[in-house]
């Protein structure tokens, strides 16, 4: 288990992953990525045929930079630290507070990794994680991240605890908006171990976090209701809301309204009568008596 801290003196209960996991990743996506790259250096072979040696030289460097280090970069930042090796393995690319990284930090883990990774033949990184206490990189000691393991065999998702009754559904009308992902988490791992810490400790941690959430809402909690009860209270909100997101029914399709047809506009001038047109008779029809032992014909 991590010793990770946040600001609010909150400790993360989050996993490191250690090398032989990080490396089976890092595998699989320099194997998704070079089979991307070979593709591409073929199609750029092919159609940059006619071009002279410099040029064809620089769209290769382009092609490389972008391939093995743009794409890289672009994919943690659009997952939030989960590329394919790692989705595959279970990891994730953290802050050092518990939350989700940002282009700054896959920028830094991108440009870290050509000289670990790319140049150095992973040799620089492995030693780096082996050295380091939580197994970090280079890039993640610059970067200021962590990779942790999301799928934990036997792990146990410990429960906000619910708020007090009386203050069910009393903050539906909240702007939780410009709440930051590492405030919830911090206020998660809080109320989830609150009880295993001292009181006067705990009390503390309590009011600095309900600052944080009362600033970033702009709503103060009501009179005499504690701390750690608003903070309840508001994780519980978002938890409602966010199970209404998931489980709200599809919208039914709308009912065609029935368009009218216009009548036609009689023009200039009389209007001259429809013939009347005579039934044309009907023929009788003989009626047939049914036939011993069977069904009477058609007529």
């Amino acid at each position: 288990m991590s010793d990770l801290v946040t600001g609010d003196a909150v400790v993360l209960g989050l996993r490191p992953a250690r090398l032989p996991s990080r490396a089976l990743a890092i595998v699989l996506d320099l194997l998704v990525y070079f089979t991307v790259y070979t593709l591409v250096m073929i199609g750029l072979t092919f159609s940059t045929a006619s071009l002279d040696v410099a040029a064809q030289a620089a769209v290769l460097v382009a092609a490389f930079v972008l391939v093995l280090v743009g794409v890289p970069i672009a994919v943690e930042t659009l997952s939030h630290g989960r590329s394919l090796g790692k989705l595959a393995c279970g990891l994730r690319v953290v802050r050092d507070d518990g939350g989700p990284i940002r282009f700054r930090h896959a920028l830094v883990r991108g440009a870290m990794g050509v000289i670990e990774l790319l140049v150095t033949v992973g040799s620089v990184a492995c030693i780096a994680s082996l050295v380091s206490a939580r197994g970090r990189r280079l890039g993640d000691v610059f970067a200021g991240t962590l990779v942790i393991r999301e799928r934990v065999p036997g792990a146990r998702v410990m429960p906000v605890p619910p708020p007090p009754p009386w203050l069910a559904g009393r903050f539906s009308g909240l702007d939780l908006s410009a709440v930051p992902d590492g405030l919830w988490l911090a206020i998660r791992q809080y109320l989830t171990r609150m009880n295993q810490l001292d009181p006067q400790v705990g009390a503390a941690m309590a009011a600095r976090l309900a600052d944080d959430l009362v600033a970033r809402t702009g709503a103060p909690p009501p009179a005499g209701v504690s701390a750690a009860a608003f903070l309840m209270a508001v994780v519980h909100e978002r938890q409602s809301r966010d199970a209404a997101k998931a489980f709200r029914p599809a919208s039914p399709a709308p009912t065609p309204v029935p368009v009218p047809v216009p009548e036609p506009v009689a023009g200039p001038g009389p209007v001259a009568a429809a013939p009347h047109v005579a039934p044309a008779p009907v023929a009788p029809v003989e009626v047939r008596a049914p036939r011993a032992g069977g069904f009477a014909p058609p007529a």
